[in-house]
């Protein structure tokens, strides 16, 4: 497919600039069949100020705005090293269309719950910066170690957002989430040497399993953290002596996921006070259940720029993970003993 535009500009450089067809269909983007017949027609029948029209109407879901931002999502996906295939890709597609609400859906789109192959090629034909590759074997390996290859690229991902804006220590925020289980981890304790094993008390056999999810900034300050009970249903006892104002979830893992990590995204954004007109960087790991397209709009809609980690390098790069939780474990388990 090709704008009338261009189709107008081809065969203008063919017939006043003496280009060849193949040349001036390649640089503009068209058909030279197409050009080459349009080209003939000018020349036989003397048409002056010559109009491109189509003979047929495309019917597209999207528009070239909509497409664009789906295009500029994927770019991002592929360079947090976790670029999306092309079910991937159909199926966010469909998911973007019925979030906007698009009236033209095709039928086929609900039966598969996913995008059309048709529709694919066709979006990656109009979008040109976009292609379909194969990462090479080296791919994985940088993208699942700690090195130095990582380490820049996180760093200079993060210059390139500081740049934009004059940011202050307290809008830069990091968020991270760790599990705590109800059982301690026993200290070290002074005993007889010679003995293979040494007993301690613990509150029970196994403990159950509640995630916490904290978000602090460069200033110091922390918001009220997120616990994610392994439960059914939340009770508000469960959140009895927490810090003011924090959030309590229940899931019957514990564990946190899309759903869960949305309330929580929502429940820190209210209290970081932050806006288009007063921005702010928010600095996580790029686990799949952060980066939804709910967290993409929510942190775009409250000017929120979003730096991820690489893959498994939190435990260097993660501020939270490196210098906080450790240290409130060790409290925890003294507390508990």
């Amino acid at each position: 497919q090709f704008e009338a535009i261009e189709m107008e500009r081809a065969v203008h450089d063919v017939v006043h600039s003496t280009k060849s067809v193949r040349s001036a269909a390649r640089e503009n983007n068209v058909d030279r069949t197409t050009l080459s017949r349009y080209v003939r027609d000018v020349r036989t029948k003397g048409i002056e100020g010559f109009q491109f029209k189509q003979s047929f109407v495309t019917k597209q879901v999207f528009t070239n705005d909509e497409e664009g931002l789906l295009a500029s999502y994927l770019i991002q996906c592929s360079k947090i090293f976790h670029g999306l295939t092309r079910k991937g890709c159909q199926n966010l597609a469909f998911r973007f269309a019925k979030a906007n609400n698009k009236t033209n859906i095709p039928p086929s789109w609900f039966t598969n719950n996913q995008a059309g192959k048709d529709w694919l090629s066709g979006f990656l034909s109009r979008q040109q910066d976009l292609s379909l590759r194969l990462p090479e074997a080296t791919s994985l390996a940088r993208s699942i170690s700690f090195n130095k290859h990582n380490v820049e690229l996180f760093f200079n991902n993060l210059g390139e957002v500081l740049k934009r804006s004059s940011y202050q220590p307290r809008q830069i925020w990091n968020l991270d989430e760790t599990g705590i289980t109800t059982v301690q981890k026993p200290s070290r304790v002074i005993s007889q040497k010679g003995l293979k094993q040494v007993g301690q008390i613990t509150s029970a056999k196994r403990g159950t399993l509640v995630t916490m999810c904290c978000c602090v900034n460069a200033a110091g300050q922390a918001l009220p953290p997120v616990y994610i009970f392994p439960r059914v249903h939340f009770k508000d006892h469960m959140l009895f002596g927490s810090p003011s104002g924090s959030l309590g979830l229940a899931a019957q893992s514990g564990w946190m996921n899309s759903e869960m990590f949305t309330q929580s995204f929502v429940h820190f954004i209210n209290h970081m006070g932050v806006s288009k007109s007063n921005p702010g960087i928010l600095v996580m790991d790029n686990h799949k259940s952060h980066l939804s397209l709910d967290i993409i709009k929510i942190a775009r809609d409250n000017g929120v720029r979003i730096v991820t980690f690489p893959p498994h390098c939190s435990h260097r790069l993660q501020p939270l993970d490196v210098s906080v939780y450790g240290p409130f474990k060790t409290y925890y388990n003294a507390a508990c003993s």
